[in-house]
């Protein structure tokens, strides 16, 4: 039975996104969007367009000399999930264990037709299911973490504050 555990245990680290010990999410004191301070942001400078690889660039390079994930956050102030997920995101709780794990940088991507070459860079190449769409970057090998499930938040707003918490302490490191 030992051996069972520990195999199993193996499985379940090796099967996860992150190889290493699991993070704790934050705890989001809030249960749904509708706590949210409004307005909610429009985040997205979408005045940034000829700068969209520059900033990734810059926090690229930021997540690699603080040992933290980039995270590439694709989507557009038209989108009120993008919206929600931002205004989550701003959250005091959540904001801390952002800048805790990642360096996270916001592209404009209009309406699926401004800075595709951001996440063409990571072979997403076809158009995006949804957005927001979050790109999870090793930045040391410049790998894509949660390739297949960059557009897992599209419908943010059918999630909890917490889901979205959850989903992003998955990838933390």
């Amino acid at each position: 039975m030992f051996r069972y555990l520990v195999t199993a245990s193996a499985a379940l680290a090796l099967a996860g996104p992150a190889a290493a010990a699991p993070v704790t999410p934050p705890k989001i004191a809030i249960d749904s969007f509708a706590q949210l301070q409004t307005p909610l942001p429009y985040p997205y400078n979408d005045a940034a367009d000829a700068n969209a690889n520059a900033a990734v660039a810059r926090a690229k390079t930021r997540a690699r000399a603080e040992h933290k994930l980039l995270l590439v956050d694709l989507g557009g102030n038209w989108c009120g999930d993008c919206r929600i997920l931002s205004a989550s995101m701003d959250r005091p709780e959540f904001k801390a264990f952002l800048d805790k794990h990642y360096v996270t940088v916001l592209v404009d991507v209009g309406r699926f037709d401004k800075n595709l070459q951001v996440p063409a860079h990571w072979g997403i190449t076809e158009r995006l299911e949804g957005v927001p769409a979050l790109l999870v970057v090793d930045p040391t090998t410049d790998k894509l973490l949660d390739g297949g499930r960059v557009s897992a938040l599209q419908d943010a707003r059918s999630m909890t504050p917490q889901a979205l918490a959850d989903w992003l302490a998955q990838w933390a490191r």
